[in-house]
């Protein structure tokens, strides 16, 4: 049971992790592209 629980959770926090990580690489490449295409413009 417990380790059922555990394994739930696992998943769970996996899942979760992948959805806050991809956002935050998705913002790192933009400010990455942004930061190399505006270097000039400051």
């Amino acid at each position: 049971m417990l380790k059922a629980v555990g394994d739930v959770f696992r998943q769970i926090g996996g899942a979760l992790a992948t959805v806050v990580t991809l956002p935050f690489r998705a913002v790192a490449r933009l400010f990455g592209g942004a930061s190399r295409t505006a270097h000039g413009h400051h």
